[in-house]
């Protein structure tokens, strides 16, 4: 299956998460690990849209 550009956005946007999570828990920034949750589920978000996008078009 090929992913379209919600998905794949999504899915960088939590490997983006997951960096600023890392940094922010090596550098003990409170803010920084926040900043990476919200940019793992905004990413989480966009995926499933994605996935939803795709679902309908298979489905026409």
């Amino acid at each position: 299956m090929r992913e379209n550009h919600d998905q794949a956005s999504g899915k960088q946007k939590q490997v983006k998460g997951d960096l600023k999570k890392g940094l922010g828990k090596l550098t003990n920034d409170d803010s920084k690990i926040a900043e990476g949750e919200r940019d793992k589920d905004k990413g989480k978000i966009q995926e499933k849209v994605g996935d939803v996008k795709e679902s309908i078009k298979k489905s026409w």
